[in-house]
């Protein structure tokens, strides 16, 4: 018998983003439908990767694509609900990173929601692999579990 996933706590989380929650982001069920943890999780860590500038969506030399995701469900949450994201790094490659994250409803000292995606960079032309270097990798590494 496997046994039941725990849920994290938000001391396991380096780092915090607080995101709103929308009306359309309820489902017909009355809570937020799936499908937007995973743009919460592309908003938390995106929003941290410009705020700290080691991306910028327009210019930047290399660009991290998205190659795996997934999320473990523990509760429910929907508008007016509040969302602290806690982002952590789980592994750095030479050119890929895994970013866990979990989704705190509220006040909740556990997650939610729980996933991750693996960001590989590449040259944002030829989108052939780029190292992951300087300041970059030093960020990355700081958040690492």
């Amino acid at each position: 018998m496997v046994a039941a996933p725990t849920r994290t706590s938000r001391a396991k989380y380096p780092i915090f983003r607080s995101l709103t929650t929308r009306w359309n982001d309820n489902d017909v069920y009355g809570h937020m439908n799936n499908v937007v943890h995973y743009s919460l999780f592309d908003t938390a860590v995106n929003g941290w990767l410009i705020e700290e500038g080691l991306m910028d969506p327009k210019t930047s030399d290399t660009i991290g694509l998205v190659v795996e995701t997934g999320c473990r469900y523990f509760g429910e949450m929907g508008f007016p609900d509040t969302v602290h994201a806690g982002i952590r790094v789980g592994h750095t490659g030479s050119s890929s990173v895994r970013f866990e994250i979990g989704l705190f409803r509220n006040d909740e000292q556990t997650v939610t929601a729980e996933g991750f995606f693996v960001h590989v960079y590449v040259d944002r032309y030829t989108r052939r692999p780029s190292p992951i270097d300087g300041a970059r990798r030093v960020a990355f590494e700081a958040l690492m579990v």
